[in-house]
């Protein structure tokens, strides 16, 4: 190996290293190992200063490799390959030691936590002799994206795509416009018409000349990569093939079905509704129970299939806003009624919702505050009656046993992840979590990307949302292609993995293996092959093929043996 002169730059993070690591301890340790040429700490090595420290003495000291040890790699290795640049030096040739998250932020003794930094330096230095200079390639954007689900998230990405010049494919199961947002009477927390907010949608997307929407339909089979997707999508005529650069999945929610929550008697007792039943017949104009009476007292019950070990955990973040919305409903169509509020915690969040609060609880909306592992129970007022219920609850602030008789209660359901969110998940090769929502790419610095390039998720397919946190989400996504497009090409990553044929059986495991998607088989060679555009390094087929046929760039053996023996 030719004589090497390699860079150490060691982060304080302000406190979140220094205060257990010691940087420059790290740098003494370090400075005179083989190689190293120049070994240096600051206090944010990612910020500009620290970018142009990197750079400058790269040309000052003639670096041939860099390691910077710092946090996560997947938090600023791509700022650090980028100071390489800048100096000079291939971007590849550079190794990240993460001394936050896996050294400081998880020990607390200064010694201990100094020598395992040093050992991971140490490594991140051995490793980095090994890397090579490798280049990126480039390839074909196509302009036209796919939007998957019609709901106010995805009418919203397709209109700022479409007005933005680029052709759309919305593509709807169902065969109307609009997803749970149709449902709605009222927004929070001014009361517009949700009705009126969404026709001006439906009607711009429906005339816009750069959308094509398809009803009834859905996604069959998605294949290729960023920039060059092929979509194949069922519709009521047979299939077709369509040619996308980036995919929108926008596909909403389902209610949670109140009947599991037996305790409130939905489907049981009489006069027991959903909060979508009520905003039925809040859109009719016409409240009543189900012996044609209008109501004279209502109990709101929320937190229904939230915020509970029995059901989920998670807060569907929009309950006690409708909630709130609804007593105004309630006391401005029926100005005699009494309505009760049953709660677990009042999360009015958001602009205005607060001030709505104060205003329901002037409109005097009685509050009832439980244990969210405690809600209430709904019963008829006398066994065998069909009339009067009787809403029972341990109230939390009183300590006392509470009984509301009502003629109408409103159960707030919560917001759960689609039944055929699996299926979409596997179709457009994204993961999701322990409650089956999709998961993003970083949940503060990426939120609407995804773990594969070229897929994003808007709305509430991600998690419980409102509408206008459901928009700032599609026009965020949005952004995010029409850069892509004005590029007119795609980047592809360097680091990825590849066959060599000569070794290659053609077991297919690597296909089996393969989370992305990126290992296919060649039918008239017979062997398995990589797809580099979509193949995320993340070494499963390598370390899966029995042959020992494939290799990751940037991961190979030699590398990581190297990184090994340094550290120990």
């Amino acid at each position: 190996m030719a004589e090497e002169r390699i860079g150490v730059f060691v982060c304080n993070c302000g406190t979140n290293i220094a205060k257990v690591v010691d940087p420059n301890a790290v740098v003494e340790a370090v400075k005179d190992l083989p190689g190293v040429a120049a070994a240096r700490s600051y206090k944010y090595m990612c910020s500009n200063p620290g970018q142009e420290l990197i750079a400058e003495e790269i040309k000052d000291a003639g670096l041939t490799r860099v390691v910077v040890s710092a946090c996560s790699p997947r938090m600023h290795e791509g700022t650090f390959r980028k100071a390489l640049e800048r100096g000079g030096l291939n971007p590849y040739l550079l190794e990240m030691a993460n001394i936050r998250e896996q050294c400081s932020w998880i020990h607390g003794d200064p010694a201990a936590a100094t020598r395992k930094a040093t050992a991971l330096t140490r490594a991140a230095v051995e490793r980095v002799k090994y890397h090579e200079p490798l280049e990126r390639r480039s390839a074909p954007m196509c302009p036209a994206t796919l939007v998957l689900g019609a709901g106010i998230a995805g009418l919203t990405a397709a209109l700022e795509l479409a007005d933005a010049g680029q052709e759309v494919y919305l593509v709807e199961r169902e065969a109307s416009l609009g997803g749970q947002v149709a449902r709605l009477d009222l927004t929070v927390p001014y009361l517009d018409s949700a009705r009126d907010l969404l026709e001006e949608r439906v009607a711009r997307v429906v005339r816009h000349p750069h959308i094509r929407v398809l009803l009834s339909s859905e996604l069959a089979l998605l294949k290729g990569y960023l920039g060059n997707f092929q979509a194949t999508v069922r519709t009521a005529a047979g299939e077709e093939e369509l040619k996308v650069g980036s995919v929108v999945v926008a596909t909403g929610y389902r209610p949670f079905d109140a009947a599991r929550a037996e305790r409130f008697g939905y489907g049981r007792l009489p006069d027991v509704v959903t909060s979508f039943e009520l905003e039925a017949m809040l859109r009719r104009g016409r409240i009543e129970t189900r012996s044609g009476r209008p109501p004279r007292h209502v109990s709101l019950i929320h937190c229904v299939g939230s915020r509970s070990a029995e059901f989920h955990r998670y807060c569907s973040r929009v309950c006690c806003a409708t909630a709130l919305k609804y007593a105004h409903e309630l006391k401005s169509a029926l100005p005699n009624a009494h309505v009760a509020s049953f709660y677990a915690d009042m999360q009015a969040f958001g602009k205005g919702c607060e001030a709505f609060y104060r205003k329901s609880a002037e409109a005097r909306t009685m509050f009832l505050m439980f244990d969210k592992e405690d809600p209430p129970e709904v019963r008829l007022a006398e066994p065998g009656d069909d009339g009067t219920l009787l809403v029972t609850v341990d109230e939390q602030l009183s300590g006392e046993t509470v009984e509301v008789a009502t003629d109408l209660v409103v159960l707030l359901v919560a917001m759960e992840p689609r039944a055929d969110a699996e299926r979409v998940a596997r179709l457009v090769n994204i993961s999701r979590d322990r409650e089956g929502w999709f998961i993003e790419s970083h949940p503060k610095l990426d939120p609407v990307a995804t773990t594969t390039d070229g897929i994003f998720i808007v709305g509430a397919c991600q998690g419980p949302k409102d509408i206008p946190e459901s928009v700032a989400q599609a026009r965020a996504a949005t952004a995010r292609i029409l850069a892509k497009i004005a590029q007119g090409e795609i980047s592809v990553d360097a680091v990825y993995a590849e066959v060599d044929d000569k070794r290659c059986s053609g077991c297919r495991l690597c296909n089996e293996v393969c989370p992305y998607g990126a290992a296919g088989y060649d039918e008239k060679t017979r062997k398995s092959q990589v797809v580099g555009a979509v193949c995320k390094a993340c070494g499963s087929c390598a370390a899966a093929c029995p042959s020992g046929a494939i290799k990751v760039r940037h991961f190979t053996d030699q590398q990581v043996y190297a990184q090994i023996e340094g550290v120990l």
